[in-house]
């Protein structure tokens, strides 16, 4: 007999961590915008995964797929760096499209060096199916919003994604980079950096914790 015990209660933790999100919201109303952001990206992706699931398709390989029915072509590191990724997940989630069918990747004859990556009949037809799907969960997402709303949120957006990478290129030329994954694990368990000096922790004010 099959123990379904495992399912319901993974079914029952994802409605808590929404329902906590939902009951943040309300108590918080004027949430800071990067919170705010972060929400709707979460939300968006996962109804897009449901949906995805249900043609087989994996949410990372989408990333992938959207950028490359754009413009084929480009080599692994320059997918990695406009899906937004590490060159390792990339070069992992490439290798299982290619499995799959979706993608080619090939070396040119004038540069043997890179290795450049390349829709198939499969992959380019997946289009069809997939881009739909991302429509209606962008439709669903702006309902009650007018056309103006929207137009007006999506200028927003725009604008903000453009003011955070001339921050982000002016952090870099001061010296200032994202810490590495390994550095970023060293954190999460309370390790100082490496070559940073003992500092007592400055107190700070308590203020309720995100979900």
């Amino acid at each position: 007999m099959s123990d379904t015990s495992t399912p319901k209660r993974s079914e029952s933790q994802r409605a808590g961590a929404t329902q906590a999100i939902l009951d943040w919201h309300a108590a918080v109303p004027d949430d800071r915008l990067a919170h705010l952001v972060r929400d709707a990206r979460r939300g968006l992706g996962r109804c897009l995964q449901m949906r995805l699931a249900e043609h087989g398709v994996a949410s990372g390989h989408w990333t992938f797929l959207r950028i490359l029915w754009v413009r084929e072509g480009f080599t692994q590191r320059e997918l990695s760096e406009l899906a937004g990724v590490m060159e390792p997940t990339a070069f992992a989630a490439l290798h299982a499209m290619e499995k799959l069918g979706y993608v080619t990747r090939q070396r040119r004859p004038d540069n043997r060096k890179n290795i450049y990556v390349y829709l198939t009949d499969e992959g380019r037809a997946l289009r069809e199916k997939l881009v739909p799907l991302a429509e209606e969960i962008n439709g669903m997402a702006v309902e009650g919003l007018s056309a103006e709303e929207v137009a007006v949120m999506r200028k927003g957006l725009h604008l903000m994604i453009e003011n955070l990478a001339t921050y982000e290129e002016g952090a870099v030329n001061e010296r200032r980079r994202v810490p590495s994954t390994r550095e970023l694990a060293r954190l999460a368990r309370g390790e100082p950096p490496r070559g940073a000096a003992s500092q007592s922790p400055s107190p700070s004010p308590a203020r309720p914790m995100r979900p």
